[in-house]
């Protein structure tokens, strides 16, 4: 998402469209082997910056996969090879890349792995692991048999977090101390999950897709009074 435009991801596609009238002006469409699964993709100054994954084959693998915002063009790749998850979104925050590696319960589970295994991962700008947070139980309960599709940090500082099929949005808060996030709220949304992306330029609105419909749903996200630590 950026002033003009918003864009829309299926797999090895991605769509740029006009704000204004959601008229499609630019598509990139990748290998459906290399690119098998663009989850969702966020605007960092003129690059579009995506989270790939091998989903639903396994070992599971992903990549960061970059793009020109301005031309559509692939500019470059992140290979980030074999993980214990799936990337599903990822955002640069505070110095530091944030991805999200999501697991799901059989029989999309590997090695024994459930969406319990979903975690949130940190990394420097090398792309080497630095850290990372849990999901507290209060979450994991809502997400099973699946995991966490979308993901973007509010204007309040607060991190934002939808499922892969319920009509809701969690909110997390950093901790001060310990590796487990804070679940302080649950919205209710009509956007079935998956990936969608604030728009920076009004004030706490974000774009997602309805997939039954295959529509384009713009919505205000309330303020959040637990905000205040």
């Amino acid at each position: 998402m950026d002033a003009e435009h918003f864009y829309a991801i299926v797999n090895s596609r991605i769509g740029k469209y006009r704000k204004a009238d959601g008229v499609k002006v630019a598509e990139w469409a990748g290998d459906r082997i290399a690119i098998r699964h663009l989850n969702s993709c966020l605007v960092d100054g003129t690059e579009l910056v995506c989270a790939n994954s091998n989903y639903p084959l396994t070992p599971m693998a992903s990549s960061v996969e970059i793009f020109d915002t301005r031309t559509m063009e692939h500019v470059r790749s992140v290979p980030l090879g074999v993980r214990d998850g799936s990337l599903t979104w990822v955002e640069r925050r505070d110095g530091v890349w944030w991805g999200m590696l999501a697991n799901y319960d059989p029989p999309r589970s590997y090695l024994g792995r459930t969406h319990r295994d979903t975690r949130i991962v940190l990394f420097n700008d090398a792309w080497a692991e630095v850290g990372g947070y849990a999901l507290p139980d209060s979450l994991l309960e809502r997400l099973a048999p699946h995991s966490v599709s979308g993901g973007s940090f509010g204007p309040d500082g607060l991190l934002y977090l939808t499922g892969h099929d319920a009509p809701e949005i969690y909110v997390v808060r950093i901790p001060r101390e310990g590796p487990v996030l804070e679940h302080i709220a649950t919205l209710s949304a009509p956007i079935e999950g998956q990936a969608w992306a604030w728009d920076r330029t009004v004030e706490r609105s974000i774009f997602a897709i309805a997939r039954s419909s295959g529509e384009v749903i713009v919505m205000k996200i309330p303020n959040i009074e637990a905000a205040a630590p």
